[in-house]
């Protein structure tokens, strides 16, 4: 039986949020390959295989911010889960953004959960770990469609 690699996505401008979810994949008992893109706009390309990105492994799962430079992250969700060959991926947004307006739309959107990043670092941690059991240990995810 061969072990199988869950390929990751995060979509994070913030280079010590995008270290510190690394580091935490990193300690992690599932194998993964974390692929980091810092705007929405690289994250259109690394999704939809353009540019630089145009070898790039679809993704089992993405975690995504919301305020991105370039491309926001609302408009990034839309087009992944508007579109037939990415819209089942699941999508959790990540971000600091308390705002109710920014909760329902990214649900409207069909993001699959939404979480607020702790200012905390020990509660970061811990919430990217739960992220990384729930979404790669207990979660079913849909077969990638490469």
């Amino acid at each position: 039986m061969t072990i199988q690699t869950i390929e990751v996505l995060l979509v994070e401008d913030s280079p010590s949020d995008a270290r510190l979810t690394q580091e935490a994949f990193k300690d992690g008992k599932i194998r993964n390959n974390l692929s980091i893109v810092g705007d929405g706009a690289e994250a259109l390309d690394y999704l939809f295989r353009k540019g630089k990105h145009v070898e790039a492994r679809r993704p089992d799962l993405v975690l995504l911010d919301l305020n991105l430079p370039k491309v926001d992250g609302r408009e990034v969700l839309r087009r992944v889960k508007s579109d037939p060959h990415l819209g089942s991926i699941p999508v959790v947004i990540l971000t600091t953004s308390e705002a109710e307006e920014d909760v329902a739309k990214a649900y409207e959107y069909h993001a699959n959960c939404y979480i607020r990043k702790p200012v905390d670092l020990a509660r970061f941690l811990e919430i990217v770990s739960v992220i990384e059991n729930f979404w790669l240990t207990v979660v079913k995810l849909p077969p990638n469609a490469e």
